[in-house]
């Protein structure tokens, strides 16, 4: 009793953003804070569907956690509650990255003003993709937005985009 269990709801929130038009509601982050940054990160390691263990293995051998300024653990939570959030976009969707439109992800991206921390979190980002020696194109579509909305103001094509990603 007053224990919390594992799988319990997420405590209600004050702040939303909405994915697409399902209006489902989405956790706001300050501008500029570490979990804002982690979320951009634990988007792209969802967005092809899986995350795999060489992907997390290669973040946490960065000590991403340390370098963004989490606490140990924080990334973990982090990358649960955009699921939990994009969850609650899914409905009739299978693909839990499917509530996210163009709109959503540059409302994200947009959360990373600070150019050294967009300069982290496309060095998280770019090492993620290289882990698994596989990009997948929705990898492709959050690392071409990221570097238009960031540093190019037009997206390059996804090869460039990619190879720009990796040599990073």
């Amino acid at each position: 009793a007053g224990v919390p269990r594992p799988c319990s709801p997420p405590p209600p929130r004050r702040r939303t953003r909405h994915c697409n038009h399902q209006h489902a509601p989405m956790h706001s982050y300050a501008k500029n804070s570490p979990e804002a940054a982690a979320r951009v990160v634990a988007l792209l390691l969802i967005s092809d569907g899986h995350v795999s263990r060489s992907e997390m293995d290669a973040l946490y051998g960065l000590d991403i956690e340390r370098e963004l300024g989490l606490a140990p653990g924080a990334f973990a939570r982090v990358l649960r509650t955009l699921c939990e959030d994009l969850l609650m976009g899914t409905h009739e969707r299978r693909v839990l990255t499917g509530s996210v439109n163009a709109e959503t992800l540059s409302a994200l991206l947009n959360d990373v003003s600070n150019p050294e921390l967009q300069d982290m979190v496309l060095h998280f980002a770019s090492t993620a993709v290289a882990a698994d020696h596989h990009v997948a194109a929705a990898e492709a579509w959050i690392m071409e937005a990221a570097l238009a909305q960031w540093r190019l103001g037009k997206a390059p094509t996804t090869q460039n985009a990619t190879e720009r990603a990796l040599t990073m």
